[in-house]
């Protein structure tokens, strides 16, 4: 992978208090890598504080609100997981319209764990091949999803990841499918 594949790009990652730490900052750590500019967009100004599981981690800055944020400055979106933050995430209007306009553009986006939460809430499963934590498969698939016990899936434009342990793969499949654009 050349240092420059994704020279030029904004990769938006949509989190909130609750976001796993892990799933934050590898894949933010990876598109940076590769020449994207990342940018935190979340419910509120000021930082949001992340977790390792259920311990406190560090706080990050919020760079844009999903009520301010406009799809179309973007090339792509991540979405880490965490439970609490996208049960956060997917009860917001505001993040909801955010992450469905990247759906509607055709954008690519990378989702792991508990992420597809929003992804449900959004209404741009149906008729998807996907994975998440084990616990969403209800949810998924009573969204129409097809969903699916793989390390990493790529359907479309969408990547998706199961959890933490999968953030290697995960992190070169989204590089990857940012890379090819839309």
């Amino acid at each position: 992978m050349a240092a420059t594949t994704l020279q030029g790009k904004r990769i938006a990652f949509l989190a909130t208090d609750g976001v796993e730490e892990v799933e934050y900052v590898q894949p933010r750590e990876a598109v940076e890598k590769a020449g994207a500019t990342a940018e935190l967009v979340s419910l509120k100004p000021g930082s949001i504080q992340a977790f390792n599981h259920l311990d406190q981690g560090k706080t990050y800055d919020v760079a844009v609100t999903a009520a301010d944020a406009d799809a179309d400055r973007y090339d792509a979106l991540v979405l880490p997981g965490g439970v609490a933050n996208p049960d956060f995430l997917r009860t917001d209007p505001d993040a909801v319209r955010f992450v469905k306009a990247f759906f509607t553009a055709g954008k690519p986006v990378g989702v792991i764990c508990h992420g597809p939460w929003t992804l449900v809430e959004a209404g741009v499963v149906a008729g998807r091949r996907i994975t998440s934590w084990p616990s969403l498969r209800t949810d998924l698939t009573n969204a129409g999803a097809t969903w699916v016990d793989e390390q990493v899936v790529t359907d479309g434009n969408l990547v998706s990841s199961r959890k933490p342990d999968d953030l290697p793969a995960f992190c070169a499949a989204i590089v990857d499918r940012f890379a090819a654009g839309d």
